[in-house]
């Protein structure tokens, strides 16, 4: 893998992200496909929408189809019918939200199976094996998402073993060989809750390992947004310039521009199709319930500004009459017009920083957004 900033704006950049299965233009929203599905939403309208890559989840795959039958397939590529990259998490996150399920240790994580109550064993190693066994382009290391709020002491704690469990990860991940034929690449992953002292310490661990590029975790697990950004804008000073930067879990339009804004390239969410499959859909102009009575006879597209399939073929009063009647067609637009919209925001933004136009740009989207643009803190945090 290989990644180069062809153009910077402020800290904001833009990048190329080169895999084996395709180049990835940054910055770039990654469309989640927990269990190899990015949810009411098919691969070919995710190629015709521009998705560049999509997510595999580590936790949710190794129980369900199983690590047998993705390698029998010929891998998680295959498997699921997609010839672009594909980034897996780690599971770390899900297998830590399991709370009253798992146990944590020094070797790893002893979990039970939220569908059949199985036990099972997670550790660095082993988590390495099974996104190798995947195929994913790029691989997350094994880490510990810790919880908001948490004390100081605990977070210390945390980090240091999620700082040992990714040498461990990389010790594995070089002695081993890419089972398809095409390389894999292997991100470490900043922890340290909202302590800038513990996040300093992580980034500056981890850069020492020389990982291929660098995500931040644990942040939007609950803290309030400008504490997201504080510790965002703090961390991204530590990461190399020369490797991607990928900001987990993120968000909200507006969490990803004033993340971009901030150095970041890389954002996942399943915000636009679980939003969307309750009703919510993303415009330039905000949100809107599409139960609302409002649109019962308004005959127009949700976006008119948006190319989408949704937009160019249906009515906001056929879409609320989709949802009131409780069809599944309901869900498969929604999502298709909220992907499309998230995909357009970055790649807009990214059009910006190469034109040196992206503080301006940013400012007159989040106005009508109808969203307040953050403060910005430069890294000098109390």
């Amino acid at each position: 893998m290989k990644y180069q900033c062809i153009a910077q704006d402020g800290k904001a950049r833009a990048g190329l992200l080169e895999t084996d299965h395709g180049v990835i233009e940054t910055p770039v929203y990654m469309p989640v496909g927990t269990q190899g599905s990015v949810k009411a939403t098919e691969q070919r309208e995710l190629i015709e929408m521009g998705a560049e890559i999509i997510l595999g989840n580590t936790y949710h795959l190794y129980l369900r189809p199983g690590m047998d039958i993705i390698e029998q397939a010929g891998g998680l590529h295959r498997f699921v019918s997609w010839t672009k990259p594909i980034l897996s998490d780690s599971g770390g996150f899900q297998v830590f939200s399991l709370t009253d399920l798992r146990k944590i240790e020094e070797h790893g994580v002893t979990f039970r199976s939220h569908l059949d109550g199985s036990l099972h064993v997670f550790t660095p190693e082993s988590v390495i094996q099974i996104q190798q066994r995947f195929g994913s382009d790029i691989m997350m290391v094994f880490d510990e998402c810790t919880p908001y709020p948490c004390d100081f002491e605990y977070a210390k704690k945390s980090n240091e073993m999620t700082v040992r469990w990714a040498k461990r990860c990389k010790t594995m991940f070089e002695k081993s060989s890419p089972i398809y034929g095409h390389s894999q690449a292997l991100f470490g992953i900043v922890q340290g809750s909202v302590y800038p002292e513990i996040r300093e310490m992580s980034a500056c661990a981890l850069i020492q390992m020389e990982f291929d590029g660098y995500a931040i975790g644990g942040l939007a697990v609950g803290e309030p947004v400008e504490e997201m950004y504080k510790i965002t804008e703090f961390t991204e000073q530590f990461l190399p310039v020369h490797k991607p930067r990928y900001l987990m879990g993120i968000g909200l339009p507006e969490n990803i521009l004033e993340s971009i804004d901030r150095g970041i390239d890389m954002f996942d969410c399943v915000i636009p199709t679980r939003n969307g499959r309750n009703g919510m859909l993303f415009t330039r102009d905000g949100t809107m319930n599409m139960r609302n009575a409002q649109y019962k006879t308004d005959f127009t597209p949700v976006d008119g500004e948006c190319n989408c399939y949704t937009c160019r073929t249906f009515t906001r009063s056929y879409l609320r009459h989709l949802f009131i009647a409780k069809e599944i067609l309901a869900l498969q637009l929604a999502s298709i017009h909220n992907l499309t919209f998230f995909l357009w925001l970055v790649r807009e933004a990214r059009k910006a920083i190469i034109e040196k136009r992206f503080k301006e740009w940013k400012t007159k989207v989040l106005a009508r957004l109808q969203v307040s643009p953050s403060v910005e803190y430069h890294t000098s945090i109390s």
